[in-house]
């Protein structure tokens, strides 16, 4: 017979460990005896048989740095296309800011834009900033980008399209559109790639309506001063899209298309000293915004309408550039421009003809036609020409 000693340190059998126990085997083939040990194993073998076996484990999905190293185009991985946009090397017909100006890129794919009249289809690679949508199209011959535009989120609209009877489109589509851009319709590889579009765009613009902005996060502050062509041109855009503080009247997008815009400090009264103001020129007014001192919000401040108003020459000092406004009823102001191209404009649009003045019109007779050999009724026909020009005041 064998002697078995157990050395018990913990309650309960699920506490014992192995190393708890000791077996000492004397002599024999321990017939009849059992260790805790042993007795454990059957009951987890039988156990085992009675219950149905485990899930398998999960799929590992690749990560992200994973994802990165995955060739996508031109034989590039995600991160090298991510490093071609943003190095110092322009992108083709690029227009503003430098890439890395607008952040980190948060999601980027290769997609296909559906034109909706013809129904073609052209590969563009589209990419998403914080609180942008980048557009590039390919050129293949070269390997690399052309510039197509970029969008800011709070602007767009975005949804699911369904598929279009009777095409050969893939149906995992969605749709941008803003209140002065034509809509445009995606085409993903497929239903995970479109529901990530979807998330990522959704969150960007709910976090770019809901928190504030910071500078380097908002175009307002890179766009001031408008002192280039490229800035003005994005500047007219970013006003038709971006909320403005107090507006009051008619929406900014009835108003037509700005023709000129420029900061320019305004003076009511002594008192009150000059103020900095965004001008803008529109078909049917002038209207004055102002900005905050980060640059990152736009208040209305007022429109003039611009057939009432009058710019008026008051400083023939060559240094400064400076007019007057005025207007039947309109309260004067004081206006300085910041360069002489902008003055220049701004005179030019705004000088009226003086609808006061009644300056006297000469009637003097028609000049004297040589003299001709007329038949009768080219006589007549020219005496009362020149009656019915000299009752009129016309020459």
């Amino acid at each position: 017979m064998g002697c078995c000693s157990v050395t018990q340190r913990h309650t309960g059998v699920d506490e014992v460990g192995p190393d708890e126990i000791e077996l000492l085997e004397l002599s024999g083939d321990n017939a009849g005896l059992w260790s805790l040990g042993e007795t454990r194993l059957q009951l987890s073998v039988r156990t085992s048989r009675d219950e149905p076996p485990p899930p398998p484990p999960p799929p590992r999905y690749p990560s992200m740095r994973h994802l990165e190293q995955q060739v996508v185009l031109w034989g590039r991985s995600r991160d090298e296309l991510h490093h071609r946009i943003y190095s110092h090397q322009p992108i083709r017909e690029w227009e503003g800011q430098p890439a890395h100006m607008y952040g980190e890129i948060i999601h980027s794919s290769l997609v296909s834009l559906c034109n909706p009249y013809t129904q073609e289809t052209r590969e563009h690679f589209l990419v998403l900033f914080y609180f942008h949508l980048l557009i590039l199209s390919l050129d293949q011959p070269r390997q690399d980008f052309v510039y197509e535009g970029i969008l800011p989120l709070s602007g767009l609209s975005l949804d699911a399209v369904s598929m279009v009877p009777k095409t050969s489109h893939s149906p995992h589509m969605f749709k941008i559109s803003g209140p002065m851009m034509d809509s445009k319709v995606f085409i993903c590889s497929n239903s995970v790639e479109l529901q990530k579009w979807m998330q990522h765009i959704e969150d960007r613009r709910y976090k770019s309506m809901a928190q504030p902005m910071s500078p380097s996060h908002c175009a307002l502050s890179y766009l001031l001063p408008c002192d280039e062509h490229w800035k003005r041109e994005e500047l007219n855009k970013y006003l038709l899209q971006a909320p403005i503080w107090q507006w009051e009247g008619s929406p900014i997008q009835h108003m037509g298309q700005p023709g000129y815009i420029s900061i320019v400090h305004v003076t009511k009264t002594q008192r009150q000293g000059a103020q900095e103001r965004l001008m803008v020129l529109f078909p049917q007014d002038v209207l004055l915004l102002s900005v905050d001192n980060k640059r990152l919000n736009i208040r209305y401040e007022g429109r003039l309408p611009r057939f009432s108003i009058k710019a008026v020459e008051r400083s023939a000092s060559p240094g400064r550039l400076e007019f007057e406004l005025i207007g039947e009823l309109v309260e004067p102001l004081q206006v300085s421009c910041t360069c002489v191209e902008d003055y220049r404009h701004w005179m030019f649009q705004l000088q009226q003809p003086d609808r006061n003045s009644h300056v006297a019109v000469s009637h003097t007779a028609p000049p004297i036609m040589p003299k001709v050999q007329r038949s009768g009724k080219e006589s007549q026909k020219a005496m009362l020409t020149a009656d019915r020009c000299d009752i009129y005041g016309r020459s």
